[in-house]
């Protein structure tokens, strides 16, 4: 499962990260092979992530972003029995093991502030030990390669991305997959 997303990062390291379902259409007609759901609700998610895998395209559901179902194991499970998503992303550890334990491929995201944030973060991926991380905000090349090389695990760089020049350095740090909700950012 874990190789499947890298393969696909391999071939198109940027990753369509939709924050409106009315850009879920742009990101499927464009270039990238993954997607993250960072909107939707217990109405709408499950046919966003069917539309994403018709498409033959890596579908991911931000599982603290989907609004009517509360953030708890419950929810996690609604998600992958009934929405069938390739994989979910959360800020929370207690769901990035459920998620694991029940064999769906999890991203564990970081928002990293300071030195202190930084240091709790990578316990909390070495304790969760999620699939991928994705670090926000993802113009941090230094911190990029730190997670990498005290991890050891799939790297993923969101957050503030806007050119070229971000994808580069970022990938060049070591990310092995860049999310923007930037459309230009999507055709790179």
């Amino acid at each position: 499962m874990g190789d499947t997303l890298k393969r696909r990062l391999l071939d198109n390291p940027i990753i369509a990260a939709v924050r409106d379902m009315k850009d879920l259409d742009e990101a499927l007609d464009s270039n990238v092979e993954v997607v993250f759901l960072l909107t939707g609700n217990l109405l709408n998610i499950k046919e966003a992530v069917e539309k994403i895998n018709m498409t033959g395209k890596l579908s991911f559901v931000h599982v603290d972003l989907v609004e009517g179902l509360s953030k708890d194991l419950y929810a996690l499970d609604f998600i992958i029995n009934e929405v069938k998503p390739f994989g979910i992303i959360s800020t929370k550890g207690p769901l990035i093991k459920h998620a694991k334990a029940r064999g769906i491929y999890s991203i564990q995201r970081l928002f990293l502030l300071d030195s202190q944030n930084l240091k709790s973060g990578i316990s909390s991926i070495i304790a969760n030990t999620p699939d991928a991380v994705e670090i926000l905000p993802g113009v941090m090349p230094k911190i990029i390669s730190k997670v990498v090389r005290k991890t050891k695990k799939l790297v993923i760089a969101g957050g503030l991305i806007s050119d070229k020049e971000d994808v580069i350095l970022s990938l060049k740090a070591g990310a092995q997959g860049i999310s923007s909700s930037n459309k230009t950012v999507w055709e790179l």
